[in-house]
């Protein structure tokens, strides 16, 4: 019987250390390049880093660890080197004419992901025109490369069913992909005003934080979550009520570091969910070891599209993960994040952040009585500043969301 079992194919990644980034720093940005490699479908074997002031100019890594790498390579029956910037076109070109495997950077990979979660026209339509604004300088390199495709982890997308290189043709499929995301941009504003002044509210945060299952626990609905990046690419709304308060909740794409700046720029009308929300609820994953830095990215990524300033909840998620290690009573080094319990980080932060936060768990239900108060809370709030003389409503007031 042949199997029809999808091929896991084998990967490397390659990462540096550099006067901007230290080794904790590197391993971090690779523990999560392999987590996007497992999300695409891979297998990540090995690990390659180097320390330099900058990136090569013509391979990124040096002659030497390059040369380590194309014996690693040959020896072990690697399929794709993923390395964990954006190469140049210049260095794709030099890594591809002498590494013996397809070559992939973490945009390449990004983009992946998304082409194969994209749902919806919009979402579809959006990869595609990132994609091909990321191969447009790419062209020389992609002659050979597209000629060669056979499918797999970075191939998906523009060129798979015929070879597009010249930069014409390119730049009419960019116009035309640009003039279908506006109707669709249109069509989409138009749903939003027709959802009349209820009060929206939407989920942001880091991806895989949790934001799917929050939205099915406070909407009783189903929407798809899983231990994936970017599980969630296409905007979901839902009717909410919540002690007797209707609002209208989004779920929207995870926001990543080092996103591909075409992907921003190409998702900004799909997070207009999130600039036109009259209420944030930025979900962190405080299991996570570096979720502070987390907050610095989301917060800003909503600076750059323009919705910082609205009134916040953070919402800390997967409190059942937190890890407390207890410190000695000898131990002189330094406090981190594991040597202090959940209880003194709550203390900390209230004290630090004048912001509204919860701590819960989604998955096991906790402290969720106490989120719902607090959510509803603010949706009044926002609901009687609209709306000072009516203060009975009800959520046939507002029509269907779509």
């Amino acid at each position: 019987m042949i199997s029809t079992a999808p091929i896991t194919e084998r990967v490397i990644l390659v990462g540096l250390i550099t006067r901007f980034q230290d080794a904790e720093k590197v391993n971090e940005y690779l523990d999560e390049l392999a987590f996007l490699s497992e999300t695409a479908g891979a297998a990540t074997v090995k690990r390659f880093i180097q320390r330099l002031d900058s990136p090569d100019t013509r391979t990124f890594v040096g002659k030497g660890k390059l040369e380590e790498i194309i014996d690693y390579i040959k020896a072990n029956d690697i399929q794709i080197a993923i390395f964990d910037d954006e190469l140049t076109p210049s260095q794709l070109k030099n890594i591809e004419r002498v590494i013996g495997c397809r070559v992939l950077d973490r945009t390449t990979l990004i983009l992946d992901i998304f082409a194969k979660r994209a749902r919806t026209a919009q979402a579809k339509t959006q990869v595609e025109l990132a994609q091909y604004k990321y191969l447009l300088p790419r062209l020389t390199r992609m002659w050979t490369h597209l000629e060669k495709q056979r499918g797999g982890i970075g191939m998906r997308g523009p060129g798979e069913t015929e070879i597009e290189t010249d930069r014409r043709v390119i730049r009419d499929k960019l116009s035309k992909l640009r003039e279908r995301l506006s109707d669709i941009d249109k069509q989409n504003s138009t749903q939003r005003k027709r959802r009349g002044e209820i009060v929206r509210v939407a989920l942001v945060g880091y991806t895989n934080v949790g934001k799917s299952t929050i939205m099915n626990v406070l909407s009783k609905s189903d929407v798809f979550a899983e231990n994936k990046l970017f599980a969630t690419l296409d905007t979901t709304v839902r009717k909410v009520v919540l002690d007797t308060v209707p609002f209208l909740l989004s779920d929207t794409v995870g926001f990543i570091r080092k996103l591909p700046h075409d992907l921003v720029e190409s998702f900004k009308s799909t997070l207009d969910e999130v600039r036109e929300a009259d209420i944030l609820v930025h979900v962190v994953d405080i299991s996570h070891n570096n979720f502070e830095e987390h907050i610095r990215v989301v917060n800003e990524t909503l600076g750059d599209i323009g919705a910082i300033d609205k009134p916040i909840l953070m919402v800390f998620n997967k409190i059942d993960a937190y890890r407390f290690v207890p410190k000695e009573e000898d131990d002189l080094t330094p406090l981190t994040k594991e040597n202090i319990s959940l209880d003194e980080f709550k203390s900390l932060w209230v004290a630090k952040e004048n912001l509204t936060s919860v701590f819960i768990s989604a998955l096991n239900k906790n402290n969720i009585q106490e989120f719902r108060a607090i959510l509803s809370g603010l949706v009044k709030q926002m609901h009687y500043k609209r709306y000072p003389n009516n203060l009975n409503f009800q959520i046939e007031d507002y029509g269907d969301i779509n």
